[in-house]
């Protein structure tokens, strides 16, 4: 027993500095895109379809699990309520930069309204970002559904 409370007390100890090792340092691009990318979340949640209209990149694709589309429709359906992103918790994100090119994955349970139907569906988000003229835009924004235990299809 005397041996058991030390050795715990030590796999706990170092479960939480091989957890603090695995934190990755954001470089100030990278965290201006994830700043961004949070942001475009609470936009999406509050439909603020203007302000992700010039987000959106005029080449901008959405890919969706009902099918893909440009900027246009995916800021008319933002602002019509078709879909409404009502809340995105994030559980992790990632970004590579190449160039003037972003590339976030976010792992998401993202809570919508589709079709007048609430949702909610486990996904990874990926996101490009390409800059412009010292901006960064949005050139795409794919959903990709997880398939897990509690929403997996038999």
């Amino acid at each position: 027993m005397k041996i058991a409370i030390p050795a715990l007390c030590f796999l706990l100890l170092w479960g939480q500095w091989s957890s603090a090792q695995q934190t990755k340092t954001y470089t100030a691009a990278e965290q201006e895109v994830i700043s961004l990318s949070r942001q475009k979340w609470i936009w999406m949640a509050e439909k603020k379809a203007d302000t992700l209209a010039t987000l959106f990149h005029e080449k901008s694709v959405f890919v969706h699990m009902g099918g893909s589309w440009g900027k246009a429709q995916e800021v008319d359906v933002i602002r019509s309520g078709g879909i409404w992103y009502k809340q995105a918790d994030v559980q992790e994100v990632s970004v590579q930069l190449i160039g003037n090119t972003a590339i976030l994955l976010n792992r998401i349970t993202l809570l919508a309204v589709v079709g007048g139907n609430e949702v909610t569906n486990p996904f990874i988000v990926t996101e490009v970002y390409v800059k412009e003229g010292g901006k960064w835009l949005l050139g795409s924004l794919s959903f990709t559904r997880l398939m897990t235990p509690n929403n997996s299809q038999h």
